[in-house]
């Protein structure tokens, strides 16, 4: 599907809002780099998948770490290219993640970049829901697909690896085959379902406990780690009015946060 004019403009205009929404609060970065602080430390890799306008990626080298980060969509690729460009420990991939190598058509809400999905359920999902009103998908683009796995390949081990990738968090951890020591899935109230897959495949892979920050909040609610059937419960039983959270996973430890 090719983009008219008024296409662009949007999707420039709404670029521009995320950056201004995710690069310019300061506090909002402060409690980010806390929240982030439990997992990494200076010299760690770090992989952002689904990085956006790359405010993350700002908060991992905040944190001195060296980050891959991953972002198909062309427009906020190119604003992190231009925050980062010249930072070589930052290494940005005009990519998906998935299950397996290959291509997958990426649908583009460019009015809302941050909300565009390869994951049609996720979409169906938001048809008629409430908070999800005016959405639309209104482009097509096709991109390349790589897996943790390759990454991990390619890069090494990630000491925390943050996925936000709108209903498809399931399939890029369908990617993965070993444990990784930290990570976080954004979950959706649109998309239990997601989030259900998301634990048992983690669950699967090693003895992960978990809590969970909600919206864009970058506090751990819970101040102690759970395992997958509670946090499974816990997301069952959020009110649709939640909308979004991120889940937090790591390896073993202790109960207590």
């Amino acid at each position: 599907m090719i983009a008219t004019l008024a296409d662009r403009l949007a999707g420039l205009r709404a670029v521009w809002r995320s950056v201004r929404i995710y690069h310019l609060d300061r506090a909002h970065h402060r409690a980010m780099d806390a929240l982030y602080r439990r997992f990494v430390k200076p010299g760690d890799l770090v992989f952002d998948i689904g990085a956006h306008v790359g405010d993350r990626v700002a908060s991992f080298r905040r944190l001195g770490a060296r980050v891959v980060a991953l972002e198909p969509q062309p427009g906020p690729a190119r604003v992190i290219r231009l925050l980062f460009g010249r930072d070589p420990l930052v290494k940005v991939l005009p990519m998906a993640a998935g299950a397996v190598p290959g291509r997958l058509a990426l649908k583009v809400n460019s009015r809302n970049p941050t909300v565009s999905t390869a994951s049609e359920a996720f979409i169906r999902g938001a048809e008629g829901a409430a908070g999800w009103e005016g959405q639309v998908w209104d482009r097509e683009i096709e991109v390349e697909v790589t897996t943790l796995d390759a990454l991990v390949a390619r890069f090494g081990e990630p000491a925390f690896v943050k996925i936000d990738v709108e209903g498809f968090e399931d399939r890029v951890l369908a990617g993965l085959s070993r444990p990784l020591p930290a990570l976080s899935f954004e979950f959706t109230t649109i998309a239990r379902d997601v989030a259900q897959r998301c634990l048992e495949r983690l669950a699967a892979l090693g003895p992960y406990r978990f809590d969970l920050a909600l919206g864009e909040s970058q506090k751990l609610e819970l101040g102690r780690w759970v395992d997958a059937a509670e946090m499974a419960a816990l997301i069952e039983a959020l009110p649709h009015a939640a909308n979004s959270g991120d889940v937090y996973a790591r390896l073993g430890g202790s109960e207590a946060a």
